[in-house]
């Protein structure tokens, strides 16, 4: 593998041309027990490795990476899994906001390989912001049948019921970004479905304005709203035939296996950002993982 010198690449060579990279010995990697190869540049004689431009660049402790985005796609806690993981909780939550990210880049980064979607299912799960009387919403994009997740966004959204005065007493007018957030995700999936591609949702009065806007040439099917089969859980519905099988089976996944979207639990979102890195974390592992077994 051929490699240029980074500290010549930000610095600007004067020439035009790339100075000559010579090996420069090895050394052991304490974190895995690896031989890294060291280089070093003949023209500003800076020294590099191999690992460089590693993704976990001077991580101490690469190896619990994957157990770390298994855990928290798997139902459990950040607290819990760094009690059996054996390490600081401030670790892994350093840990998990940069596997969050780079989950974000690779869920598109995996669909845009995928075939486009044909038919695909949207609409809101809505969560908590530490208290009831913060709402969020995560809208959600899936495939139909497969049940891959394309896209997905958080936004903040007001209480309602009898929690909105509530609400409104102890924080004041909350403003609804749903709409914003639902153009959003149309934008990011737009090139993941095909042309005529049939568009599933419910009832939602906004929804048809914003189908027609992003996807012209599609059809949108609109099915009526169900009760879901228990109480508190709308998302499995006591009717035999659910049109909307594949979005609201993905719904009941995300909160079967992110902890802080469980119908019942005392731990909650702080930051609806981190609530987002979150998501994709579980996303990346159900298209991976979860849609393939």
């Amino acid at each position: 593998m051929a490699f240029e010198c980074s500290y010549c690449l930000i610095e600007g060579n004067a020439s035009g041309q790339a100075n000559k990279v010579v090996r420069f010995g090895r050394f052991l990697r304490k974190s895995d027990h690896s031989q890294i190869q060291r280089y070093r540049c003949t023209g500003c004689k800076k020294s590099f490795s191999e690992a460089s431009t590693d993704l976990f660049y001077k991580q101490c402790k690469r190896g619990v990476n994957s157990k770390i985005a298994g855990l928290l796609a798997s139902g459990v806690s950040q607290r819990r899994a760094s009690l059996l993981l054996g390490i600081n909780r401030k670790t892994l939550i350093k840990k998990f906001i940069l596997l969050g990210f780079l989950a974000q880049f690779f869920l598109l980064e995996s669909n845009l390989e995928e075939p486009k979607s044909e038919i695909i299912e949207f609409d809101d799960l809505e969560t908590i912001e530490h208290t009831k009387l913060k709402p969020l919403s995560v809208t959600l994009a899936v495939e139909y049948q497969s049940r891959r997740i394309l896209g997905f966004k958080v936004s903040q959204m007001p209480a309602k019921g009898h929690l909105a005065k509530l609400s409104f007493k102890k924080y004041g007018r909350r403003k609804d970004f749903r709409a914003q957030a639902r153009k959003a995700l149309f934008t990011l999936i737009t090139p993941l479905v095909s042309e005529g591609v049939l568009i599933k949702s419910d009832e939602n009065p906004h929804y048809p304005k914003d189908v027609r806007e992003f996807f012209p040439g599609s059809i949108h099917q609109i099915h009526k709203g169900r009760r879901g089969c228990v109480v508190g859980q709308g998302e499995l519905k006591k009717i035999g035939f659910d049109p909307l099988f594949s979005l609201n089976h993905t719904c009941a996944m995300l909160r079967a296996n992110i902890n802080r979207l469980f119908r019942k639990t005392w731990c909650t979102t702080k930051k609806p950002e981190r609530l987002a890195l979150h998501i994709a974390l579980y996303a990346l592992f159900h298209n991976t993982r979860l849609k393939a077994a």
